[in-house]
């Protein structure tokens, strides 16, 4: 009987060893992942939009639309910077590209327009990536927590006053931290024209730490020099190995500090970097890698087989904290309430920056757009591409 079981079992076998083979699974595959992600550089994969759900003809619409929206704000020479910011601390390119873009569905570049490859300041679009050091920050413990105060890992004198010494990291990443003092000879208050150009603003009372929403550059160069104080190390080059090169960007984004913004630690010179171009430096950068650092977001931190930043961080710096600036997550736009982009998922979201350089994720759709010296009408973009959604 056992014998008659055997030759069975044996047959079988045999059978099942003739029969195709399916591949090994790759590491994503094992892991549960099956998403596509680019190669380094320009190994790119493009796809035909009727490929990927969408009515092609719609598509190419939006496309052609967005094309036509060049942005009145900055203009190609940057010369009226100072007008519109003040006095500039920091260099900025001879010009800049015209607006440009490229929609990502799935990972697969599906539409792109301009010259993606340009590098250009990106002005905001920066806080975004700062906001993803002090999610590393957390992630590697050097930070125990993000509601922590600031003072105590950094002992410079920035939060040395009893208005400054309560602000923690997440009044930072918030942008209610109403710190109080200068950073790089910018004051916190933003009085005074010439040094503020349009953005000058009234005298008010300073408010009680994360109680109050101001969207502050200041306050922000001094959270950028916090992070290097507990870095101890080049912001740049933290992103750069912990993000940009995993990611496979391009060797072309600089973030270039301000002329006058170098510290010494542990006797060596080092830069502290903005996290914005409204006093010239900041984030040098094209949509090609920022189109990188979207779809990072939009698969939760994950590239491949590694974990660049954790999925909880993601998911915190994304999510609305309550009445005070409800559709501001940790430095990124949110659109919790339907405000900000009627018309898009309420679950999307932005990194957003002057000159309207756009990062928009929405993970609803898995789509990821980047949008780059438009006239400010994200709304109606994102409404285009999703009414081309099949």
């Amino acid at each position: 009987m056992f014998r008659k079981l055997y030759l069975i079992l044996g047959l079988a076998l045999s059978v099942a060893a003739c029969q195709p083979q399916p591949q090994r699974a790759t590491t994503e595959e094992q892991s549960g992942n099956s998403y596509y992600y680019p190669g380094a550089g320009d190994a790119w994969e493009h796809r035909k939009p009727e490929d990927l759900g969408f009515d092609a003809a719609k598509l190419q619409e939006a496309v052609t639309w967005a094309k036509q929206q060049e942005t009145q704000q900055m203009q190609k020479d940057f010369s009226t910077q100072a007008e519109i910011f003040g006095e500039p601390l920091g260099p900025l390119p001879n010009d800049r590209a015209s607006t440009n873009g490229i929609i990502l569905k799935n990972g697969y570049i599906v539409a792109e327009w301009g010259d993606t490859e340009a590098v250009d300041p990106t002005y905001s679009v920066a806080k975004s990536f700062l906001s993803t050091i002090l999610g590393l920050t957390l992630d590697k413990g050097m930070i125990e927590g993000i509601t922590d105060p600031v003072a105590k890992y950094v002992q410079d004198g920035g939060y040395a006053s009893e208005h400054n010494k309560p602000i923690t990291w997440e009044h930072h990443a918030r942008q209610t931290s109403e710190w109080q003092g200068e950073m790089w000879g910018k004051k916190d208050d933003f009085v005074g024209k010439e040094a503020y150009g349009r953005g000058e603003r009234k005298p008010r009372e300073l408010q009680q730490p994360g109680t109050f929403y101001e969207y502050n550059d200041a306050r922000i160069n001094r959270f950028a020099l916090s992070l290097l104080r507990v870095w101890q190390k080049p912001l740049p080059d933290v992103l750069k190995d912990k993000i940009m090169n995993p990611i496979g960007a391009s060797d072309t984004w600089q973030w270039v500090p301000y002329r006058n913004s170098t510290v010494e630690i542990n006797g060596q010179k080092m830069p502290s970097v903005s996290g914005g171009t409204r006093w010239g430096g900041g984030l040098w950068i094209s949509a090609r890698d920022e189109a990188r650092f979207g779809y990072l977001f939009l698969r939760n931190g994950r590239w491949k087989d590694k974990q660049l930043i954790s999925e909880e961080w993601v998911k915190e710096a994304t999510t609305s904290r309550g009445p005070v600036g409800p559709d501001y997550g940790y430095l990124w736009w949110l659109n919790t309430g339907g405000e900000a982009w009627p018309d898009a998922p309420k679950t999307s979201y932005a990194a957003l920056g002057a000159g309207q350089n756009t990062i928009w994720v929405d993970p609803e759709h898995d789509i990821v757009i980047v949008w780059r010296w438009h006239d400010g009408k994200q709304n109606e973009l994102f409404k285009k591409v999703l009414a081309a959604v099949k």
